[in-house]
This record gives structure tokens, sequence and C-alpha cells, in this order.
């Protein structure tokens, strides 16, 4: 029996989505098998990570002087090489259920606009947590992939991946993008806003984990049918003192605004640079899109009340680029044409 057979025997090929807020791992032959956060908790004196994904993210903003709890992506990139290596590493065994002969191909997502040297720490990375090869695909042609588009037809899909980090807009036809555009918005800023319009409006001081729970539960880009309002709790900046305030829906979509300006800039100007050919067939088809942000509430109503044009939200935003490189995986075909180098 050849190496390569034997290999093929032992190893089960993934699909890594590995995003700034979740990473997700599609197993050949089984779907998304794994989806959680992208942080990790490290002992600073020892350099020993104690916990990968939903553990780590619930010690954020908890833990005492020598635990750290970090994010080794941002905006979309490596920021920490070193813990987004062990990241892999965890996630890779976990898949395998710690079987130790495991050396997967793995096709990985990037963000569109990378530059070669961020490539690079992608595909090194995973090379170091123990992947036998390694493919690269953009994002949006994954999510595209995804949410079913017909991308290797001689016409224009429109996707925007709404992701923690970045957003990305992409026209794509014949199995290739057309024009692509990835701005540094994401979940993350959004939930920023909403920590830095509390702290002005309240004098409260709230950690991005509320801020992130109140986006999900009242977050919205064009007004409601009826109005919701929930209590928060944070710290008072002027007495030290935790209080609860109330707080509604209008005020977390004031709080949003300008995140949601820039995404919908990104799409109009998108638009613009589009051929026209193609810009007619994204009038009949509508734009797409995917990401966690695309769970944002009436964000679809925004944009078609800006752009004029039909706006679709994938079936399963969140999932929609690790399913299209899964996808990918799959068909060898399609892995020659749409990967990166």
């Amino acid at each position: 029996m050849a190496l390569n057979q034997i290999y093929n025997i032992f190893s089960n090929d993934l699909a890594v989505d590995l995003g700034t807020a979740n990473t997700l791992i599609y197993v050949r032959g089984k779907g998304v098998v794994t989806s959680e956060p992208s942080v990790v908790a490290i002992n600073r004196d020892t350099k020993e990570i104690l916990a990968v994904g939903q553990e780590a993210k619930n010690m954020l903003g908890r833990t005492p002087a020598n635990i750290v709890a970090v994010r080794p992506m941002k905006d979309g990139v490596i920021a920490d090489y070193d813990t987004t290596e062990k990241m892999l590493r965890h996630f890779i065994l976990k898949v395998h259920n710690r079987r130790t002969l495991v050396r997967p191909r793995i096709v990985i997502c990037i963000p569109s606009g990378v530059t070669q040297v961020e490539k690079r720490a992608v595909k090194d990375s995973a090379i170091q947590a123990g992947a036998r090869e390694v493919y690269l695909i953009e994002e949006p042609m994954a999510a595209a992939i995804g949410a079913g588009l017909p991308i290797q037809e001689p016409s224009g899909n429109m996707v925007v991946d709404i992701g923690g980090g970045t957003t990305e807009v992409a026209v794509i036809s014949l199995s290739g993008i057309v024009y692509a555009n990835s701005v540094r918005v994401g979940g993350d800023e959004m939930d920023d806003c909403i920590v830095n319009y509390i702290k002005r409006q309240y004098n409260l001081l709230v950690g991005t984990a509320t801020a992130e729970d109140l986006k999900i539960k009242l977050g919205s880009a064009f007004p409601l049918e009826q109005e919701i309002r929930t209590e928060i709790k944070g710290r008072d900046i002027v007495t030290g003192i935790p209080k609860t305030i109330e707080i509604s829906d209008s005020e977390v979509r004031d709080a949003l605004k300008d995140a949601v300006y820039k995404i919908v800039e990104a799409v109009r100007i998108a638009l613009e640079k589009t051929p026209p050919e193609l810009s007619a067939d994204i009038v009949d088809r509508g734009i797409v899109l995917t990401g966690g942000g695309a769970l944002l509430k009436n964000l679809d109503k925004r944009l078609s009340h800006e752009t004029g044009l039909p706006i679709i939200v994938s079936d399963d935003p969140l999932k929609a680029v690790a399913l299209g490189s899964g996808k990918v995986l799959d068909e060898l075909d399609l892995l020659k044409k749409v990967t990166v180098e």
C-alpha cells in the first residue's frame, strides 16, 4: 500500500473557518463538527494553555492576574502566531478524538484583502498544528459557495460576509472574484460602539460580553415593529458602585449607526465598481448576506432601503463560510479553481 493511501485512511480532511470571533471546523463526510469562540486562556507564568474556545471565552474579563484570556485573531488575520497555532492544534486534536497519527489536509478561509505575509502566517500555523497540506480560500468565495450561489456560471453573484473583525463584500462570476473589498468593521466593532455609547450616555462601564448580549437581543439596523427594552448591569464611573439601567432598542440602534453605515457604504461602493453586465444580474438576483453580522435585526431591510435591491439572508449565515469551504474539500476540481496561492 502506498504511503499516500495509508495517510488517507488515517486523515480526515478538514475545512477551517478561522474567524476573529469564532472558529468553525468542517470534517469531510460529517459536516460542521465544532463551532467555538476564537479565545485562548493562558497562564502568564508558565505559558501553559488552560482553556480554549467557549470555556476560555467565559473567562474574558474575569481572570486573576496570572491568567490571561486572549483572542489570537484580529480583523480576520493572525495577531498572535504562537497562540493561533496552539488553538488550531487543540481544535484539530479535538475533532480527531486525540488520535496521534493524523495529518489532515486543511482548507482555511482568509479575508480577501490579506497580504502575502499574512497568508504565509496562516499556512505556517496550520502546518505547525499538524496539517499535511494547506489550501487557502477567500472568505467571500467560501461564503458564496456555502450560501448555494451558482459561482461557476458566467453571471454576477454578490455576497456580503459580516464577520467578527471584517466585512467582506465581493462580486463573483465564473469561479473567480471580479471585485472584492474588505472593511475592518464587524461584530467586534459593534460591541465596542455599544460599550462606548453606554459609557457616554449613562456613565456606566459594561464589558464586551454584556455589549454582545445586548447587540443580539436588541441590536437592529432599521426601526423594529415594536419597542424592546431590557435591563443591563455595569459599574458606575462616578461612584464605582455597580448599578442597573434600562435600555431600549432605539438606543442600541443609535449606538450601532456608525458601524452599520460603514457596511452600507461598502456595499454601495461595490455596486458602483461592478461591471454593468454583472450589475444587471445582481438586480435580478439580489445581494446575499452571510456571517454572524447578517443576524442583526432588519439589516436586510436597511440595505434594501439604501440600494433598492432585493437582500437575501442565507439559510445558516454563521456556518456559510465553513460549509462553503467544506464543499470545496469534497470537490477537487472546484478546489483547484478557487484556492489562492
